[in-house]
């Protein structure tokens, strides 16, 4: 357990020097590759959709989770004619990796920027652009405070889905949970739609709300815990209380209520919701760094429960085996 904690925390350092590289070859930008070619739902006869959505999902995640798990497996056996300590230095560092491959929490904050240095150099059509690459919602209606929204709403939300989440599976089940979940939320993110995709891409959605469905409700008692810490308990309960359920899913709500009422200011999808209204005291720039703080402070504590998680169990196992 002691080498799964060094491999989270190395992970994390990892994330925040170098983000995520931008290529067709990073293992998640081949993955959805992979699930462009069979995500098309043209390929199948309507009668059949949901069942191909189900068999490729299922096919999609295991070919992705499979190197994460031989690795986990078979480098402890391959580092076995080593020194314990070099041995053990390898098998952290390339798992480290690995699990930095399943999730981005760096990044989350560079579409935020790369949005917001859009808006002020190019206008509107430039911020929509940039947003147009985060969110699904139609960005040429958007204006400045709902274009910045969008972004803001990405990172909220992606606090679970891209950072929390993945964390939380290599906790309980190593690199292949966190592996598997990637794979699953990929999926989600290219097919979960209420479009032609939605009877390929129902399972991949449900599948998604199902894991995250955990991960999201402990995001917001951190999310609770720290708004409290920082006086700002009242704004984010009431705003969690009133517009959590705003949000389409039952994930994806919780933390975006609880930043935008933490951080008093609103998310708004124009025509469809507004998101802290009530507790509004000021814009999406002026709140930036409190989002931002929000985010990573979330990230950080989520981290330490992780690692202390992992330690108390490693505890226990010894205890048991009464080694």
């Amino acid at each position: 357990m002691a080498l799964a904690v060094l491999t989270l925390l190395l992970s994390l350092v990892i994330d925040r020097l170098m983000g995520d590289p931008q290529s067709r070859f990073h293992p998640v930008a081949m993955l959805g590759s992979l699930i462009a070619v069979w995500g098309r739902p043209g390929l199948y006869p309507v009668r059949i959709q949901r069942i191909a959505g189900v068999v490729f999902a299922f096919l999609t995640a295991v070919v992705f989770t499979l190197p994460f798990l031989i690795v986990e497996r078979c480098l402890p056996l391959a580092g076995a004619h080593l020194s314990p300590i070099l041995s053990a230095a390898i098998l952290v560092i390339v798992s480290a990796f690995l699990l930095k491959i399943c999730f981005a929490w760096r990044c989350l904050e560079e579409h935020v920027e790369n949005v917001e240095s859009a808006l002020k150099s190019g206008g509107e059509g430039s911020g929509r652009e940039a947003v147009q690459r985060l969110v699904s919602r139609d960005a040429a209606v958007l204006k400045d405070e709902e274009i910045l929204s969008g972004a803001f709403e990405s990172m909220a939300e992606n606090l679970v889905d891209s950072i929390i989440s993945p964390l939380f599976f290599f906790t309980i089940f190593g690199l292949a949970g966190a592996a598997f979940y990637r794979a699953a939320n990929t999926m989600d993110a290219m097919l979960g739609y209420k479009d032609e995709r939605i009877r390929l891409g129902w399972f991949a959605a449900r599948m998604d709300d199902v894991l995250n469905y955990i991960p999201a409700r402990f995001s917001g008692l951190v999310l609770i815990l720290y708004f409290a810490a920082r006086g700002k308990f009242g704004p984010a309960w009431k705003t969690f209380i009133a517009d959590r359920k705003k949000r389409e899913g039952f994930n994806g709500g919780i933390p975006m209520s609880l930043i935008a009422g933490g951080c008093e200011t609103a998310f708004v999808k124009p025509g469809v919701y507004v998101i802290g209204g009530e507790c509004k005291k000021r814009s999406l720039s002026e709140a930036k760094k409190d989002i931002f703080s929000a985010v990573r402070w979330a990230s950080a504590i989520s981290a330490v429960i992780f690692c202390a998680a992992m330690t108390a169990a490693g505890g226990v196992i010894v205890g048991l085996l009464g080694i």
